[in-house]
């Protein structure tokens, strides 16, 4: 199936991780996505040969599948009138390139805007646009993880502080951006008018640390860095079982639980236990009550605790490696997966992107593409013939 934004046509002049990220989920979701590379191509094409390795990338492929790819050289007059053509007819146009830089090219939103009002101009960039770090360079681990507060209140009670996993931050800033561009393109069905959209990384992790902020802007109160023996509520933490899996509580409501997990775990007396008996006097007590419960949990398996729990009414979830992950039947269920298709073989299994629809389902339809795998194909598209194409050839504008 094509997806809800069948016939919608994307131009994607970005790379690394949170612009292409956001023009995957377009893809995905049935969009015509043509990427513009340089003639050297994304620089995440590389990651594999950086990382000892060769061929394409999986963190590569699951950002640019189902897109085409021509490469141009854009300091060339004929390249940037390449690109100027495919905007011109493009409904989105979606970068994170310096603002300086596409100005350059002529690929600006009051540029593009003037030959295509209906054009939806994405920009994604790491601090937001219009003050004087708006050109700083950083991938997500810096903008994202590190300036977005969101390590420091993730560190370990030894005061170190956590390693990020690769584009962590760029999926999430992404995703934003692909739904402010699908709420972009509604609202031109009611106007006619595109718009300029934006996003950044910095944004992005302001609003996932929404909570924590703003607690501290309403009261004056800076969030710190938790510590799961010494969490005000011992009912929503983390604990240690038998064989060494561990398993994560999730009973908010402490009152409201209280007594299941009590008979759960058969310590009924904990319930008589003036140190436990409200929300309040639990928080009170948590390092002592957390050890207690550790000591309690210790004495069994995950496969054990399991049954007792669901029968109790007791909230929890698993804590699972990667590989625990793959072979969870809830994640098959969820449609975690989809299946990427491959010209001579057997479909491979690749991560599905987070949202699907009932009314127009989307698919995957093709894997990422070879750099400039279709600038022909484009170029046929946008009326050149073959003649023309042998000279940018010839002329190095193209592969």
């Amino acid at each position: 199936m094509p997806g809800p934004l069948e016939g919608v046509r994307a131009v994607e002049l970005a790379v690394w991780v949170a612009g292409p990220a956001a023009g995957g989920i377009l893809a995905d979701w049935g969009a015509d996505v043509v990427k513009l590379e340089p003639l050297g191509g994304d620089p995440f094409r590389g990651l594999g040969a950086m990382l000892g390795g060769g061929g394409m990338p999986p963190p590569f492929e699951l950002d640019n599948r189902g897109k085409r790819s021509i490469a141009l050289d854009l300091a060339s007059e004929e390249g940037r009138a390449i690109a100027h053509a495919l905007a011109r007819r493009a409904d989105v146009f979606l970068t994170n390139q310096r603002p300086a830089g596409v100005a350059r090219l002529g690929l600006d939103y009051e540029s593009l805007r003037a030959v295509n009002p209906r054009l939806v101009y994405a920009h994604v960039s790491a601090y937001g646009l219009g003050h004087e770090d708006a050109d700083r360079a950083a991938f997500d681990v810096g903008a994202y993880w590190a300036r977005g507060g969101i390590a420091s209140l993730l560190r370990s009670s030894s005061g170190e502080l956590p390693m990020q996993r690769g584009g962590f931050g760029d999926h999430a800033t992404g995703a934003n951006a692909a739904g402010a561009i699908a709420a972009a393109l509604y609202a031109r069905e009611r106007t006619g008018e595109g718009q300029f959209v934006t996003t950044s990384l910095l944004r992005t992790a302001v609003y996932q640390l929404g909570w924590d902020l703003n607690t501290a802007l309403r009261t004056g109160v800076v969030p710190q860095p938790g510590d799961r023996r010494a969490f005000l509520n011992p009912l929503i933490n983390c604990y240690e079982v038998r064989e060494g899996r561990w398993i994560w509580l999730l009973m908010l409501q402490g009152d409201r639980h209280w007594p299941d997990f009590c008979r759960a775990v058969q310590r009924e007396q904990w319930r008589d236990d003036p140190r436990f008996e409200t929300l309040l006097a639990r928080a009170q007590h948590a390092g002592a009550l957390v050890l207690l419960i550790e000591a309690v949990l210790g004495t069994r398996t995950l496969e054990e605790w399991a049954p007792i729990f669901d029968a109790h009414d007791v909230w929890w979830a698993p804590v699972q490696d990667v590989a625990q992950l793959l072979a969870d039947p809830v994640a098959e269920l969820a449609g975690a997966w989809r299946e990427l298709p491959v010209a001579d073989g057997a479909p491979l299994r690749t991560v599905a992107t987070p949202a699907d629809f009932t009314g127009t389902p989307w698919e995957i339809r093709a894997g990422a593409p070879e750099l400039g795998q279709q600038t022909e194909e484009v170029l046929l598209e946008l009326g050149y013939d073959w003649d023309r194409i042998a000279a940018l050839k010839e002329r190095g504008v193209i592969p």
